[in-house]
């Protein structure tokens, strides 16, 4: 088996409206599809990320919250690759999204930063 690279990420938020906002008009992705499940009463949402990914974002009523810490076992956080990470956390302070400081990676010497999602799902911008 090869893998030639990651299709998507899925995520399950807790208020659809409110995510499919900050995904499309705060990070700007493009929509590729957007299915209502009558069965499932669920919403699922396609995105464009770059030109080869994809964020496939769903609804589904009530999610359990999801237990959480920076070093827990799991997915720790999905990374974003910008050419200029200052631009970015300016932008992102401008639509009203917190971040934290700029970091610099210690292996490579990109800078980096982290932000969350409106579920607190840790997103990273980091350096390209």
């Amino acid at each position: 088996m090869k893998i030639a690279g990651i299709h998507h990420v899925a995520i399950i938020c807790s208020d659809y409206d409110r995510s499919k906002k900050f995904y499309v008009e705060t990070l700007g992705f493009s929509i590729i599809a957007e299915t209502f499940r009558t069965e499932r009463n669920s919403y699922k949402l396609d995105l464009q990320v770059g030109e080869n990914a994809q964020i496939e974002l769903f609804s589904f009523p009530n999610p359990p919250q999801r237990f959480s810490r920076p070093e827990a076992c799991g997915l720790r956080h999905l990374a974003f690759k910008v050419d200029d990470v200052e631009q970015s956390i300016n932008y992102l302070k401008s639509q009203g999204v917190e971040t934290e400081d700029i970091r610099i990676d210690e292996l490579t010497g990109k800078k980096f930063a982290f932000f969350k999602d409106p579920d607190n799902l840790p997103l990273e911008i980091y350096e390209s």
